[in-house]
């Protein structure tokens, strides 16, 4: 049930940003906005990136993989959208897959980032937080590139009263 609720969180995450990203055009996925930033290409392939380092064999090595490119993941250029839906796809998939085997009692397993070990229970808030910051980033350039196109992701301005009576109306009668 607790290795649920990862999972679950995840998976809310990851749906913001998808649909976030499906806001923008192909440019503006590529786009930098200042100096030294990021465009949503580069988040997205290290978003990518770190999932598949630290869940691959997740409980029995070090969530930093030798081959893991970490710098790469931030040059800049020009990728496809199909070509960043794959790298998207397969670090989920590594997510997905190491988190949806563990059982609750595993969160007290260690494992080890960059040589620091830590609870899997450690693990799993850090690596949330860390996607949470940068899936935060992915929306907010993608929100900056939409401009007046932009679709809300959550309760649209001046509407929180109405949005609170249709969650309670709703609870009360399930």
């Amino acid at each position: 049930m607790l290795t649920k609720s990862f999972l679950d969180e995840y998976a809310r995450y990851r749906a913001g940003a998808e649909k976030a990203m499906a806001q923008v055009s192909d440019d503006a996925l590529n786009r930098v906005m200042a100096p030294d930033g990021n465009s949503i290409a580069m988040l997205v392939r290290h978003i990518s990136g770190n999932l598949i380092s630290r869940f691959t064999d997740f409980l029995t090595s070090d969530g930093e993989k030798d081959w893991r490119d970490r710098d790469g993941e931030f040059e800049p250029g020009t990728f496809t959208r199909a070509s960043l839906d794959d790298a998207w796809k397969r670090g989920w998939e590594v997510l997905e897959r190491e988190i949806g085997s563990l059982r609750d009692e595993d969160l007290t397993r260690t494992v080890s980032i960059r040589g620091q070990a830590m609870t899997v229970h450690e693990a799993l808030v850090r690596s949330l937080a860390h996607m949470s910051s940068h899936i935060g980033q992915i929306v907010l350039l993608a929100r900056m590139s939409a401009g007046d196109d932009w679709k809300t992701l959550s309760i649209p301005r001046g509407q929180s009263r109405q949005f609170n009576e249709q969650a309670l109306r709703e609870n009360r009668a399930r």
